[in-house]
């Protein structure tokens, strides 16, 4: 029997920590009504849900989840229903990690993060794709490790599918499900594989309709290109004519983050035609990466020490966290954009309500989990998987890894991309250390 079956007693720790979690929650909607806004994405989203065509940047699966919820024209109200998948997210794995043995104190143990990090809550509370992503990731592998059936691996291939057109690092879980399932569960491979490709080939079918271009996006080449951005030496690369506008100005040393050169009209990917970019600054990428190959690596290898920071931000100060996006503010955002009026149905003017925003602000200070902590836990489920042959737990270990890991190799460095491993990080640690070999109630192939 499913353990939230079981009497009540047996679920007090996790119900405790449940209702304190949902106040938490309660305290970002009363603060800091109706939503939270990360500079232009947000407003980028808000836009294509309203006209929702295929665009350059990201595919169209956050937008289009903005769009059902949008007869409610209630940004409240999508903040709220995000917050109340997050909370959904924690009791699926809870009831997962009980299913596989872990007692009740334990389960909820490793629930914790998920349902206590801040910062989980303050991306709930923001119009930004990285909550749904989470959540849709981290539940088609939860679906998944519940019990291997063909309906499990159908439904987890659907969850997936949406991760990836919410954000496309989710089909590098996507692969390593499929790789899971034709190593543990064949007979559920084929309907994972046919679920998840039904809609990955729609959506590139209607990208090629609008766009010519058949894919999900129309930027793989722009972000490498800006990932190369950090080492790229135009005299040792020694580009051809047509690439050579994309040689940057300034001394490696001297060169701004990447999001300067994707976003920033001073960048010179904006010297290129825009029916060109891609494929041109794709080519660029590829050709400094073959020329300066240690570069890359040395460049890969600087971001991964903001990995080994404690604290989640580079700066604590006022004037620093007045403007950065991923501290709860303390005062309120003018908005520049009529996208949010737009979608609200209203004139917009966010609040921030005391002292339920000044609760929140003091939280954050320290209700969150440290990289490097999460960096531990993650390289002790995957040690302790391959030990104790927990096979069921390196589907999670692995799939946290490749969402920390490969922004690195790709984008660069942000903290943003490293949260929606945490659920994952959780789920692996707490199937790591189940009593027994192999999970209970899971099918064989």
């Amino acid at each position: 029997m499913p353990s939230l079956l079981l009497p009540m007693s047996r679920h007090i720790p996790f119900l405790a920590v449940l209702v304190s979690a949902i106040a938490l929650r309660g305290l970002a909607i009363h603060g800091y009504p109706p939503a939270l806004f990360f500079w232009a994405d947000s407003f980028t989203y808000l836009r294509s849900a309203a006209e929702p065509v295929p665009g350059t940047f990201r595919p169209l699966g956050y937008s289009l989840f903005l769009a059902v919820l949008g007869p409610g024209q209630s940004l409240a109200l999508v903040t709220t229903v995000q917050h109340l998948l997050g909370l959904g997210l924690a009791v699926a794995a809870y009831a997962l990690l009980r299913r596989h043995g872990l007692p009740g104190w334990g389960a909820t143990l490793a629930v914790t993060p998920v349902l206590y990090d801040e910062f989980l809550i303050l991306l709930e509370h923001m119009i930004m794709a990285d909550a749904l992503f989470t959540v849709l990731a981290t539940g088609g592998i939860v679906l998944l490790l519940r019990r291997i059936t063909p309906v499990s691996g159908a439904c987890a291939g659907l969850l997936l599918a949406l991760a990836t057109l919410t954000r496309t690092i989710g089909a590098v879980v996507l692969l390593l499900t499929a790789a899971y399932l034709l190593w543990r569960g064949r007979q559920a491979l084929i309907p994972h594989l046919l679920a998840a490709g039904a809609p990955l080939l729609a959506y590139a079918c209607w990208m090629a309709a609008t766009s010519g271009t058949f894919g999900l996006t129309k930027s793989e080449g722009i972000f490498l290109w800006s990932r190369t951005m950090s080492f790229a030496d135009c005299s040792v690369i020694k580009p051809e004519p047509r690439l050579a506008v994309l040689c940057p100005d300034q001394p490696v040393g001297e060169r701004p983050a990447a999001p300067f050169w994707l976003w920033q009209p001073a960048s010179p990917l904006y010297k290129v035609p825009g029916e060109d970019r891609n494929a041109l600054a794709g080519q660029f990428a590829r050709t400094a990466l073959a020329a300066q190959p240690g570069d890359y690596l040395a460049a890969v290898g600087r971001d991964m020490r903001w990995l080994l920071r404690w604290e989640r931000t580079t700066d604590r100060s006022v004037a620093v966290r007045k403007t950065n996006p991923y501290w709860f503010p303390f005062e309120p955002r003018p908005l520049k954009d009529g996208a949010a009026a737009a979608y609200e149905g209203e004139p917009l003017r966010p609040r921030i309500a005391e002292p339920y925003a000044g609760l929140l602000r003091a939280y954050q200070r320290f209700g969150y989990l440290p990289i490097p902590l999460l960096l531990v836990l993650l390289a002790g489920a995957l040690a302790t998987a391959l030990i104790r042959r927990r096979h069921d737990a390196l589907l999670p270990a692995l799939a946290a890894t490749a969402l920390i890991l490969a922004p690195l190799f790709t984008a660069g460095f942000d903290v943003r991309y490293v949260v929606p491993a945490i659920p994952l990080v959780c789920v692996a640690a707490g199937l790591a250390v189940v009593r027994g070999g192999q999970p209970r109630d899971v099918a064989r192939p």
